[in-house]
């Protein structure tokens, strides 16, 4: 199957039971058996359910993978992957990363003894110096938030393998419909569902999706004893987003790179980022490795907060909001409203300053979305 059409059947067939079209929603927390552990494979809906099983084996197809497991939160899907880590395990990670995920490696992690590494992902040379004896994992996050790097994900993934690390892509911005990591050579796909997958901002989840059996069991595990599980209603929510998936990115793209050319000859804007602008210094990187250019668009306005703030207000159409991935068009100021755990330094060093704005760019009209910016920037 093509992958517009894996979205709305896999794992999505007729319900045996009744015959229902759409996979029901198993709004159940326990399941009866006929004896004792004589059951229709579901016991307890933190372990399984049905809903989700159904999600699980759409999001695995998407990606290409064997294995698909979805849980509550982005966050939690990242941490479940890294709480197969042990003390002294050392991890090389992106100084350029989601803030979240950066104030779950600071608070949570690194107080465990698990070591962490912050490297410029762009020079391949430095993450290969980072390698270290007791270095299990590599994260990747391509393009990153906020300020859309992109890192060559076949040939970090080719070095983790030389080190014996395995290597981890955070896909949330790219979607499986632009990036599939796992047939580039990385070893886990993690997403923060609620963006582009759900697609309707009304639903947080994540996913992770692999295609080795004894890391999926080891993941599973920890799924299942922690309990960081979606409900069956938000699976089913995510179900429905997915189905659109394909038609949802090709128009953000469209859309976003209209707003990128429009926006970087502006006079307000100083500086603009976006993948599929042939200036992006990971322009051509990124036509190797995705097949889209995705539907996020940064740019620094001239000036500081003050002036974020009077673009914040004037904006009609944009709404100021944290997330992304919806059809709707959002803005957000990374500094404090996603970065905040960042030490200032570091937010300097990668480029998160007081003048960057993210926009996500959604399904609306492309005129619409251009005279907003005009008049917010104007």
């Amino acid at each position: 199957m093509k992958f517009e059409t894996k979205a709305i059947w896999v794992g999505q067939e007729a319900d045996k039971a009744t015959g229902a079209t759409i996979v029901p929603i198993y709004q159940t927390s326990t399941f009866t058996q006929e004896e004792v552990n004589k059951h229709k494979g579901y016991e307890y809906s933190r372990v399984g359910n049905p809903t989700r099983t159904a999600l699980d084996a759409c999001l695995a197809s998407l990606e290409e993978g064997k294995f698909g497991l979805s849980f509550s939160s982005g966050l939690a899907a990242e941490h479940a992957v890294l709480s197969i880590l042990r003390p002294d395990d050392h991890v090389i990670v992106p100084e350029d990363m989601y803030g979240g995920t950066y104030r779950l490696i600071k608070q949570l992690l690194e107080p465990l003894n698990i070591r962490f590494t912050f490297t410029d992902f762009t020079d391949l040379k430095a993450i290969e110096s980072s390698f270290t004896p007791n270095t299990r994992m590599v994260w990747i996050e391509t393009p990153t938030n906020p300020t859309l790097k992109i890192f060559d994900i076949s040939k970090i993934s080719a070095l983790s393998r030389k080190n014996k690390a395995l290597s981890v892509v955070d896909n949330t911005f790219a979607s499986p419909y632009f990036q599939k990591p796992l047939l580039l050579g990385a070893d886990i796909v993690v997403h923060s569902t609620t963006k582009y997958i759900n697609g309707h901002s009304d639903v947080i989840g994540g996913a992770v999706i692999l295609n080795d059996e004894e890391l999926y069991k080891k993941i599973h595990l920890i799924q299942k004893s922690v309990g960081a599980v979606p409900s069956p209603f938000d699976s089913w929510l995510t179900l429905r987003g997915v189905k659109t998936l394909a038609v949802r990115m090709r128009q953000h793209e469209a859309n976003a790179q209209l707003v990128a050319e429009f926006i970087k000859d502006l006079p307000k804007v100083e500086e603009v980022f976006y993948p599929g602008l042939r200036t992006h210094p990971g322009h051509d990187i990124a036509k190797s490795q995705m097949s889209g250019f995705g539907g996020i668009v940064s740019f620094k306005i001239k000036g500081g907060l003050n002036e974020a703030n009077a673009f914040f207000r004037k904006l009609k159409v944009f709404q100021l909001a944290d997330s992304l991935g919806g059809v709707e068009s959002l803005a957000n100021y990374s500094a404090i409203m996603t970065h905040e755990a960042f030490p200032a330094e570091l937010r300097k060093k990668i480029g998160v300053t007081e003048n960057l704005i993210r926009l996500s760019i959604g399904l609306e009209h492309i005129d619409d979305l251009r005279d907003d910016l005009r008049n917010a920037l104007s």
